[in-house]
């Protein structure tokens, strides 16, 4: 058995959610030097294949870079070049059926699986919500809640898939689209109260509610982005809908 592959016994899934909370460490910043995967390996007490593993992971989706001979950092490297976003081939709608699909699941198993802070916070999240001055601040705060279910569901899995669809939404390319769906807190009621709706089931235990009001939710938003035309709209089209589209 080769010791510098085979340390430990993990698995490279958990080696992976592992090193996101690594990462994800407040006291860690972009530009940061990590340790080697040697290093890794003693820290975390995993063997290094399931870390390098990982690591290969983590620089496919630009959490981190890897230089020849310099060491392995946080943060991606130079942006690629717009025509290999992933912005340039998807839209709204897209990211809608992904959601669909996956948020609610997220809610089924955050109603199984959330602690009480985790309810908590949420209820928090909610408050902090219905109080937004502005779309802005509203949206900020809304992405807070769809992740804090997201983690209450306890999925590293499934948490990664979120953050992959919510990186996507808060791509600098969208912002002009995000911009021209804002419009003011329009509307801004009945997102808070489906925001409670789905708490309460969590909070409840009832997994089969929490999942289905998680799917009015957002079925409201996708109806109201093929109201607006917002499904056809990439980051260079024009035009401008005259109400908020944040969930």
């Amino acid at each position: 058995m080769d010791a510098d592959t085979d340390q430990g016994h993990t698995t490279s899934t958990y080696a992976l959610a592992r090193l996101r909370a690594y990462i994800d460490d407040a006291s860690r910043q972009t530009g940061d030097r990590m340790p080697t995967e040697r290093q890794l390996s003693e820290q975390l007490g995993m063997g290094r294949r399931a870390i390098r593993r990982a690591l290969e992971v983590l620089e496919a989706e630009g959490r981190i870079t890897r230089r020849q001979g310099a060491g392995t950092f946080i943060g991606g490297a130079a942006p690629a070049p717009a025509g290999d976003s992933i912005v340039d081939t998807t839209n709204f709608f897209e990211i809608m059926e992904v959601r669909l699909r996956l948020e609610p699941q997220l809610a089924a198993l955050a109603a199984l699986r959330a602690k009480p802070e985790h309810i908590t916070r949420l209820y928090e999240l909610s408050d902090r919500i219905a109080q937004c001055l502005d779309a802005d601040e509203g949206e900020l705060w809304d992405g807070t809640l769809h992740r804090q279910i997201a983690e209450a569901a306890g999925n590293a899995l499934f948490l990664s898939l979120f953050d992959i669809v919510n990186r996507v939404r808060q791509d600098a390319a969208w912002q002009a689209v995000r911009e021209r769906a804002r419009g003011g807190l329009a509307g801004h009621a009945l997102p808070v109260a489906q925001h409670r709706a789905i708490i309460d089931a969590i909070a409840a235990r009832d997994p089969q509610a929490a999942a289905e009001q998680m799917r009015v939710h957002l079925f409201m938003l996708q109806e109201k982005l093929i109201r607006l035309g917002s499904a056809d709209l990439s980051p260079t089209q024009t035009g401008r809908p005259d109400q908020p589209a944040h969930a």
